[in-house]
């Protein structure tokens, strides 16, 4: 069985698990009204309006009525019905929810649904399912949480009763997950950020964080790692404002797909309107549609750290995976049409290049037109001829696809980043766009004289530098790599009498751009190296009588508390500025 075949296969399960769970809630609140119930990734849920407020004591006995259910075999049974059939019959069992479901496929122009019946359970679902509960192992299973959500996510509508569950094929794949749920709770960046003082956020700027001093530095960090990276492939830096008159985003096509997440502004006068960017993509075009240009100049490669601002609801935000306002590590690169495998494998490699310091695995993604496209067919299909082609040379079959997944105004190639647990995060993506330009009159002179059109290229390789940060707080637990640390030596004199040679050796690292400090509070040995070790610092100096004496340092290295190292102190740090240089 294939990659996706199997995947295929698990999101059945999923999904039929959602129908027993939803089974199982019937037999517990005869009265209960049901939502919706899809599969997601590693699991399922279902939204239910219920008589009472679920408890955490209640998953346990919706676990057991779930596996009586699995264990009594029922078959998923499937009938197509007409509209008027199905409405009658949801009507009489009150399921409300379902009746306005059927009247959205109504007046879609649908004369019949399908419904899945599980013993005395039915539901409105076009599946596919299983052919049996038995085929869902009892111990694959678990249901995780509830939470509140609004009815079709709006927060006009009533707020329903959401439970989650996990499922898996069988039971050590639903361990290992439960495992590593466990371990993902540890270094779950909110609660490391707020250990290691790094960020914060408050309701007086929802979703947007606060970078503190420590976070200030690690975003910096990365900031300029991304400047230093583009540096051989002859990126050129542009900066554009974060606000554009709406007529722009009308234009360029991102008012009509991301309206109802923009932020407007009307001036006094109420003459104009203008929105906070949602993308950076109009920016760029404008500075290149400035002057025109010469087939000699292109590629063009303009570079933008570019400040976004989304209008997210406040169930979605989830600290800097998802805040309204961000920072992308953006670029728009200006090509002719002779250009494009050539300058998608540079930036392949420059994704290359920036991902290996941090050990991360990483796998590309082919992902094809969606529904709601943008342009013509014909001009996508050869877009889309273009990145398997490059695909298959750089990865052979060893590439996935993600299908429909494209942006609205051309596909795409997504890198999936794989951390120390396993879990996966879409960061970089690779734009192929024939369409923006087309929109926006670019034009370009060609040898033969004549004007022709650019193709654009869309890409970012972190994403945002705040979500890039969560990622990477959460994939190292906060123990960063010396050139991220904020602070990377600790100096700890063992009492007072040396506090003045510890300050002498803070300054020979601040001189050598080595972010040291010390601590020379009156709190005992012990304590200041263990709060040292809390904070997570690479190196941990000891210096006493014997150092001061001999112009050395006792080294403690992160991981390695319990060895102590007595090094000179200009071996040391000829070490360490190595290490921080070449980025270990």
């Amino acid at each position: 069985m294939s990659q996706e075949q199997a995947q295929v296969s698990l999101e059945i399960l999923r999904h039929s698990t959602s129908h027993v769970l939803a089974a199982a809630v019937l037999e517990m609140f005869p009265e209960a009204k049901f939502a919706i119930g899809p599969a997601i990734e590693n699991g399922f849920y279902y939204d239910f309006d219920l008589p009472r407020t679920l408890i955490p004591e209640d998953l346990a006995i919706l676990e057991e009525k779930m596996r009586a259910i699995i264990n009594t075999n029922h078959q998923f049974e499937r009938a197509e019905i007409s509209i008027v059939e199905a409405r009658s019959d949801f009507e009489k069992l009150a399921q409300y929810y379902k009746i306005e479901l059927i009247n959205d496929l109504a007046k879609a122009g649908n004369k019949n649904v399908s419904v899945y019946k599980s013993g005395p359970f039915v539901d409105l679902c076009s599946g596919p399912h299983l052919d049996s509960t038995g085929e869902i192992p009892t111990d694959g299973f678990k249901l995780t949480k509830i939470s509140g959500a609004y009815w079709r996510g709006d927060e006009k509508n009533k707020q329903l009763q959401r439970i989650y569950g996990v499922a898996f094929a069988s039971k050590p794949e639903l361990k290992n997950y439960l495992r590593m749920l466990e371990e993902a709770e540890k270094r779950d960046h909110r609660k490391i950020g707020k250990e290691l003082d790094l960020f914060s956020f408050h309701d007086v700027a929802p979703g947007m964080p606060f970078f503190h001093p420590k976070g200030s530095i690690i975003y910096t960090e990365l900031k300029n790692f991304w400047l230093d990276s583009q540096k051989e492939f002859n990126y050129d830096m542009v900066f554009c404002p974060s606000m554009l008159d709406v007529s722009m985003w009308k234009k360029s096509g991102h008012f009509e797909h991301y309206k109802d997440d923009m932020y407007f502004i009307q001036n006094e006068e109420g003459e104009k309107q203008f929105a906070l960017r949602p993308m950076d993509c109009p920016g760029a075009i404008l500075i290149y549609n400035n002057s025109l240009k010469s087939y000699r100049d292109l590629p063009l490669r303009y570079a933008e750290p570019g400040l976004i601002t989304r209008k997210e609801k406040s169930g979605q935000l989830g600290g800097l995976f998802r805040v309204q306002q961000f920072t992308q590590d953006d670029a728009h690169i200006f090509i002719r049409e002779d250009q494009v495998e050539e300058e998608i494998k540079k930036v392949i490699q420059l994704v290359d290049k920036m991902y290996k310091p941090f050990g991360l695995e990483y796998k590309a993604f082919l992902s094809t037109r969606p529904e709601n496209f943008m342009g013509e067919i014909s001009v996508w299909d050869k877009a889309e001829v273009d990145l398997k082609k490059i695909l298959g040379e750089l990865y052979g079959e060893n590439y996935g696809l993600k299908d429909k997944d494209g942006a609205f105004y051309g596909p795409k190639i997504d890198f999936q980043l794989k951390d120390a647990i396993g879990r996966t995060w879409q960061c970089a993506t690779v734009q192929l766009d024939f369409q923006m330009p087309l929109k926006f009159d670019c034009r370009y002179i060609d040898n033969d004289g004549k004007e022709k059109t650019p193709v654009l290229i869309h890409r970012t390789i972190m994403g945002s530098f705040e979500r890039f940060m969560g990622i990477l707080i959460e994939h190292y637990a906060g123990a960063f790599p010396t050139w991220l640390s904020p602070v990377q030596v600790m100096i700890v004199p063992i009492s007072e009498k040396f506090n003045k040679y510890a300050h002498s050796i803070e300054t020979q690292f601040v001189a050598s751009n080595v972010r040291a400090t010390v601590d020379d509070s009156n709190e005992s040995l012990g304590k200041r190296i263990r709060l040292a070790e809390k904070q997570k610092i690479p190196y941990i100096l000891v210096v006493g009588e014997k150092e001061m004496t001999d112009g050395t340092i006792a080294v403690r290295k992160r991981g390695e508390e319990k060895k102590q190292e007595i090094l000179k102190m200009e071996e040391f740090l000829e070490n360490i500025k190595k290490e921080i240089d070449e980025k270990l």
